[in-house]
């Protein structure tokens, strides 16, 4: 395994995923994480039936040591307090004022440590009238304009991961990665600062772009209709993508495929204004053929014909595709306690080398001294 930030301690406490996600992004390349948690259940995320690894917990905390320490005790505080000292980062994703009232704030800790980068993930930025409000992934998605484009206008209802709090973990480690690289001239820290908000307009920026530069408000269907993007249903009840983007070739391509010659006698076919303008006509008149064969003899004849299509997976169906083996995506580790930890590895190679070795995520102070 490459570790590029093999030589950076992080200090992680933070809980549910923001603030862990940023952390695990870190360790993955690296990092020596520690994960500081309350003595009493730690992150909130581990608690599942009960018990205190649960999958959500997993997912964000892989690569990292776990530690509890209560910094509301003098004893324990001073205990954190020589970690910071050591340490080149630290990373938090409470509410605004939090911070401060457990004595964990940047003014205090860059006090003792004047090169750390202290990382504060909030929901609505430090300041402001919004920046006390509660803030988690839908709020964050709905405050950003970004679950509007996700949200069916005929049945409007909450779908997908949660986007907005991986996306900010995201943000979170992007600007940590440029304040270590500018303290290596400097020699001093920085204080990061990211919102859910402030992530989630940004990573939602095509949106607004439209806007300022066309005054177009975009939905749900813009972009799939822009992309000529499609979803159908086989004759089997399995579902296939096609993109077919702007190259005609992609569309008579699709025209041999479904042995439809003079489809673009057709004027909803006849070039891609006409195509956008009649996107809910050309799913009317496709969705029909495709429901006539399964979708693996459709992937075989669009392949033939280099059109641009998938089978639209099931994770279980991903992992068992020859691609998903061939790139090693499925990693594992045994655990002392736990069933042997599976996850998909750091997608990013250097010099060819994946990142093969992982470690689990930690138990509740599996890590504590002895």
């Amino acid at each position: 395994m490459v570790k590029v930030l093999k030589n950076v301690k992080v200090l992680d406490m933070g809980t549910f995923i923001t603030g862990p996600a940023a952390g695990m992004l870190l360790a993955d390349l690296g990092a020596d994480v520690t994960k500081i948690e309350n003595p009493n259940g730690g992150d909130p995320f581990r608690a599942f039936k009960g018990e205190l690894y649960s999958p959500h917990f997993q997912t964000y905390n892989r690569n990292k040591r776990s530690i509890t320490l209560n910094t509301k005790n003098k004893e324990d505080l001073d205990i954190f307090d020589k970690l910071v000292a050591e340490a080149d980062v630290f990373i938090q994703n409470f509410r605004p004022g939090v911070a401060e009232r457990l004595g964990i704030d940047a003014k205090r800790l860059q006090a003792i440590n004047p090169q750390l980068i202290y990382c504060s993930i909030s929901g609505y930025g430090p300041t402001g009238p919004d920046s006390g409000r509660p803030a988690f992934d839908t709020v964050a998605q709905a405050a950003s304009g970004f679950l509007r484009l996700l949200v069916n206008p005929e049945h409007p209802r909450v779908v997908g991961p949660a986007i907005a709090d991986s996306i900010t973990g995201f943000y979170a480690a992007y600007g940590i990665l440029g304040a270590l690289y500018e303290r290596n001239e400097t020699k001093k820290g920085r204080l990061v600062e990211v919102s859910m908000l402030e992530a989630m307009c940004h990573f939602n920026l095509d949106d607004f772009t439209h806007y300022f530069s066309a005054d177009q408000v975009m939905t749900a269907y813009s972009r799939p209709q822009v992309s000529q993007s499609y979803v159908f249903e086989c004759k089997d009840k399995q579902w296939l993508a096609i993109h077919m983007s702007s190259p005609v070739k992609f569309w008579e391509g699709l025209a041999a495929a479904i042995e439809q010659p003079n489809m673009f006698d057709d004027s909803r076919f006849s070039d891609r204004d006409a195509r956008i303008d009649n996107y809910e006509g050309i799913v009317e008149f496709l969705a029909p053929i495709f429901n006539k064969r399964t979708r693996a003899e459709w992937c075989a004849t669009l392949e033939q014909h280099e059109v641009p299509n998938s089978p639209v997976y099931t994770t279980k169906e991903v992992l068992e595709t020859d691609q998903a083996k061939h790139l090693q995506l499925q990693v594992e580790a045994e655990h002392p306690t736990q069933k042997t930890f599976r996850t998909i590895r750091n997608p990013v190679s250097f010099d060819g080398e994946r990142s093969l070795e992982i470690m689990p995520p930690p138990m509740l102070g599996e890590h504590n001294p002895v």
